[in-house]
Order: structure tokens, then sequence, then C-alpha cells
């Protein structure tokens, strides 16, 4: 299941603790986040064991558009993550409605 820009806006104000996986280079990182955990999508099966702990929790993954991040939400839920959401539209989305705003 996925999740929109505006929900997650929402909830990232309310103060809700959320698990964010940032699947994007270092440099895009740099550039913009809202705070999530950095794994690049290249060094995600590598490093799942580290989400371990959040196995059966919600986890959202983004990226710059929403195609890595897709990809990462397969990959995980393949590994057995139970409620891994995809972040529609990604950066791009975040930064056209929000601007540089982080919650």
């Amino acid at each position: 299941m996925d999740i929109n820009i505006k929900e997650l806006h929402q909830r990232l104000a309310a103060g809700e603790k959320l698990t964010l996986i940032d699947v994007r280079e270092p440099w895009e990182f740099q550039e913009f986040n809202v705070g999530g955990q950095l794994i690049p999508l290249g060094e995600l099966m590598n490093r799942m064991y580290e989400l371990e702990d959040d196995k059966n929790e919600e986890i959202v993954v983004y990226c710059r558009s929403g195609n890595r991040s897709g990809m990462a939400q397969a990959l995980m839920q393949a590994q057995g993550f139970a409620n891994v959401r995809n972040l529609t539209g990604g950066m791009l989305a975040w930064r056209d409605t929000f601007g540089d705003e982080k919650p």
C-alpha cells in the first residue's frame, strides 16, 4: 500500500513516530530530506538487518519520484516486512507541494 505526501506530512506534523527510509543517494539526501534514515537502494539488501526491529511496524520508503522506493518496497516485502508503504511522487511531489518545509 502506498502513502501520499499529504497524509505523510499530516502524520509527521502531528508528531507520529514513523520509520522513514530514504533510498536515494547520499548527495540527494544532503540536498533535501524529511528526516528519514538514509539507506540507498543499492545497499538495501545488505543493510536490511538494520531494520529487523521494525519488521512488523509501518515503514515508509521514499526517493526522488517514487520509482526506487517502489523497488525498495517490493524487496522489503519479499524479505517478510509486513507493512511497507511507498511515498507516491517522492521528494519531487513533496517539494512541489510543501517546498523545503520539514514537518
